[in-house]
């Protein structure tokens, strides 16, 4: 087959879609980094922060798969322009006087309104992007969620001591008001949209076949695992900096961005090594599957190892390479899931592998909070947290390692249906 050639606009577009992701996380970790002042303010013991954190996913998931369905049939343009308003409009009441439940409230639906994020995101910047090209602009919107904790971090932190927490809040519903004004002027709807012509060459595919793919269940399975670890980072990192180690909240700010560092540099890897690799004829088993799901294994061994390193210097370095890690298998999936999924099921089907991971969103921050909670002392409670995250990765990885079959997953699908082509 002929290579497909990117439309005229397309980075532009993966661009605006990078800023709706810095967006995203900036919002998720704002929570995470005002951790101790919020506790304080508000007189909360660490299972309660830790149901604050877990707040945030409990629409997560429901609204990531209704949204995905709709934007099978609704422009990508016009969902994502709705999602961004919700964001920032759920930030605005924190700006004055709350209590832990208008909180709780807003987290909710917010976390509504980010469930579809990413995957929404994707499938609409693979409107602009042919099957062989999609990884690394993947990559690139994975980086929007790098960039909105590294560049929101110290900014946020910096309000947050100069000012208050709440004034952090406020500031993140104007940004997200701003991207919804350059999204309603400059954002378009991608070229390589699901025709009538394409319907009849690409024939649905019944959702119960490609949600029990083989492929499909190892990318739930690698992603919940690194998901845990990031939703730990989101919620728990910067306490744990505070309380557990015994940094300023000033300082923390700064040591709080490392992982995202790290993890920024090992996105933007994964996706160049694996297009790279492709180009070169390899199979997509071992250029997006054994690629993404291997550093999970590694990171979840240097997680565990967390509890036995002397210092706090290499214990913040484990931490950081650990969690950093997870970042590989986000870049991976999704063109994973693209390579067998009909265009006009793309949507629903990457929504609700999103609304599956995002699962260990609503487990992981209060698990980690009532295990601090009954910890003899914090930093005992931060240790065990942590080694539940390591057994937790290694685990996933194992799993997509073996269960990552993209290529094959395609062939089978081929067979089952007459000449279908996939985009």
């Amino acid at each position: 087959m002929t290579a497909q050639p990117t439309p005229k606009g397309a980075w532009k577009i993966t661009f605006l879609l990078f800023l709706f992701m810095l967006v995203n996380f900036a919002d998720k970790i704002v929570v995470g980094l005002a951790g101790v002042p919020i506790m304080t303010e508000l007189k909360l013991e660490p299972e309660q922060f830790g149901l604050l954190g877990s707040s945030f996913f409990f629409l997560f998931s429901i609204a990531a798969i209704i949204v995905g369905f709709i934007v099978n049939r609704v422009a990508a343009r016009w969902v994502l322009l709705a999602l961004a308003l919700i964001w920032a409009l759920a930030q605005f009441p924190m700006v004055g006087t709350v209590g832990f439940t208008t909180l709780l409230i807003c987290r909710i639906i917010l976390g509504a309104g980010e469930g579809p994020a990413f995957s929404v995101a994707v499938h609409a910047v693979y409107k602009w992007f042919p099957d062989e090209k999609r990884t690394f602009p993947t990559a690139v919107l994975s980086q929007g969620s790098a960039f909105g904790v590294i560049l929101a971090v110290p900014a946020l932190n910096w309000v947050i001591v100069n000012y208050s927490w709440h004034h952090a809040f406020g500031v993140l519903g104007v940004v997200g008001l701003m991207w919804v004004v350059a999204w309603l002027i400059l954002g378009k709807e991608g070229p390589l949209v699901h025709t009538v012509a394409m319907t009849e060459a690409d024939p649905r595919v019944p959702y119960f076949q490609l949600l029990t793919s083989r492929t499909f269940i190892g990318c739930c399975a690698a992603t919940f695992g690194a998901y845990w670890a990031l939703s730990l980072g989101l919620t728990w990192f910067t306490p744990f900096i505070v309380k557990g180690l015994g940094f300023s909240q000033r300082d923390a700010g700064w040591i709080s961005i490392l992982p995202w560092v790290f993890g920024a540099v090992v996105v933007l890897l994964t996706g160049w090594i694996s297009q790279v690799l492709m180009a070169r004829g390899m199979s997509t088993r071992s250029a997006r599957g054994v690629l993404g799901a291997t550093p999970l294994v590694i990171g979840g061994l240097f997680l565990a190892a967390l509890p036995h390193a002397e210092g706090i210097g290499l214990r913040i370095a484990l931490l950081v390479i650990g969690s950093g890690l997870c970042g590989s298998i986000y870049v991976v999936c999704p063109p994973m899931l693209g390579e067998f999924t009909p265009v006009a099921q793309r949507g629903a089907v990457i929504s609700i592998y999103g609304a599956i991971y995002t699962l260990a969103g609503v487990l992981a921050p209060f698990v980690m909070g009532s295990v601090i909670q009954r910890a003899a002392v914090p930093l005992d409670g931060y240790m065990t947290g942590f080694t539940i995250n390591a057994v937790i990765l290694v685990v996933s990885g194992l799993l997509g390692l073996l269960l990552l079959w993209p290529n094959t997953e395609r062939a089978r699908l081929l067979l089952q249906k007459p000449q279908p082509k996939f985009a």
